[in-house]
């Protein structure tokens, strides 16, 4: 049976024998020695097997994943709670973003930058705290959220978009109390003739190795004019001195849209794109799957652009990460979830790969009805947190934080 989270939940189950020892004494008196012996014998098998299936139970309780509601639909004076974003501190603080929508479901509108935090590994949450928004009840769009940590000073930068259109940075250099005044930074990483625009949405990483270890590279994607066409594409920006000033990294292909990127244990960096090659391209055979490419130069060009056929996908964004707690890029696996379906955004699935992406053996379904964006990110504890949109009757009722072990996930195999 499973509850309203879709997680597994165990039947109580009585292995009281208390009035066992009476029964099996009366056998032995009224009946012959091989029944006598018999009696015994399967006495003792029930016994064991019952104890079995209760151990087995048990065990399947604890490894399942804890799930709790961060934001809800309807509650703390918003219409809807979209786009997660989730990052662990320095100081192993969950920070978990999203956009609050006041008045309705709709992408534009009047939308706010919203935060919980947590100190318990998501247990518990404290309250929402406002990070920025315009305007009172203006329709300003405030969103996207992809934040990034210097894991040097432990600054968390929170790159984000309004209306779309302009990108800016605030930083927090308390673990995410308090956030410094946004600053636009729209002429550095945008180029003129570019229209939509939009940060992430997800998480940035810091570089570990080689020549631009330090680095923090953000994933973003945005549209252009190509041949009389207006194009999607995925492209990165980056920064060399701890997010103090930023530079625009290289473009993908065309048709690919939100997207996120991991350092590979040799410094290579590999992006995870969202594909729009059957609906905007027209190749229906390139539809419906992620689309992949790499850098070798800290994001400033991308090459070996190709498919990923097991990572299916509805069109929908995802989350891409390595299995790292504290920036370590060597020997770690990768970690990626979505709604693994070419039909509808449902079914949201957490997947694994030991061959820095070559192929994912390993999943395990986290939320079989509606679902869509998610986060994943590395708990200060080792364990792996997910937060993720998720509903019974729509995707967007809730946005839930889901905590699981890397066993469990594993066990998927």
């Amino acid at each position: 049976m499973r509850n309203r989270n879709g997680m597994l939940e165990t039947a109580e189950t009585d292995l009281t024998f208390e009035n066992e020892p009476r029964a099996i004494a009366h056998s032995l008196v009224s009946e012959n020695p091989f029944m006598r012996c018999f009696r015994l014998r399967n006495a003792g098998w029930l016994a064991l097997f019952g104890l079995m299936i209760f151990c087995e139970m048990a065990g399947a309780a604890e490894t399942q994943p804890f799930v709790t509601d961060v934001f809800v639909a309807g509650e703390g004076g918003y219409h809807t709670y979209r786009i997660p974003a989730l990052i662990t501190s320095k100081k192993g603080t969950l920070l978990a973003f999203c956009e609050g929508r006041k008045t309705g479901r709709s992408d534009h509108g009047d939308l706010d930058m919203l935060l919980r935090r947590s100190t318990d590994g998501g247990k518990t949450w404290r309250s929402v705290q406002l990070v920025y928004e315009e305007g009172g009840a203006k329709k300003t769009t405030i969103g996207n959220p992809c934040p990034v940590i210097d894991q040097k000073t432990g600054r968390i930068c929170l790159p984000f978009c309004r209306n779309n259109d302009d990108v800016f940075i605030t930083y927090s250099d308390d673990d995410g109390l308090t956030w410094s005044a946004p600053k636009s930074i729209t002429a550095d990483v945008k180029k003129p003739g570019w229209g939509w625009y939009a940060t992430g949405p997800g998480v940035g990483i810091q570089l570990t190795n080689g020549k631009h270890k330090g680095r923090l590279v953000i994933p973003c994607d945005h549209r252009e004019t190509i041949d009389g066409q207006g194009v999607k594409l995925s492209h990165v920006f980056y920064s060399d001195d701890g997010g103090k000033f930023w530079k625009l990294g290289g473009s993908v292909e065309r048709h690919t849209d939100e997207c996120q990127v991991v350092e590979l244990a040799d410094g290579t960096l590999m992006i995870n794109m969202r594909n729009y090659w059957g609906r905007d391209g027209k190749e229906q055979k390139k539809d419906k799957k992620r689309a992949v490419a790499l850098s070798h130069d800290g994001g400033i060009s991308w090459q070996s652009f190709r498919f990923d056929t097991t990572l299916i996908e509805p069109i929908c964004q995802a989350s891409f990460i390595r299995f790292s707690a504290r920036g370590e890029a060597a020997n770690v696996p990768l970690l990626f979830s979505n709604p693994a379906s070419k039909s509808a955004r449902h079914r949201l699935t957490v997947r694994l790969s030991r061959d820095e992406g070559k192929t994912w053996p390993v999943s395990r379904l986290l939320h079989e009805g509606p679902s869509a964006y998610s986060c994943l990110t590395v708990l200060a504890d080792g364990n792996v947190g997910c937060l993720y949109e998720a509903g019974k009757k729509n995707a967007y009722e809730t946005i839930r934080f889901a905590r699981f072990s890397l066993d469990w996930l594993d066990a998927g195999n």
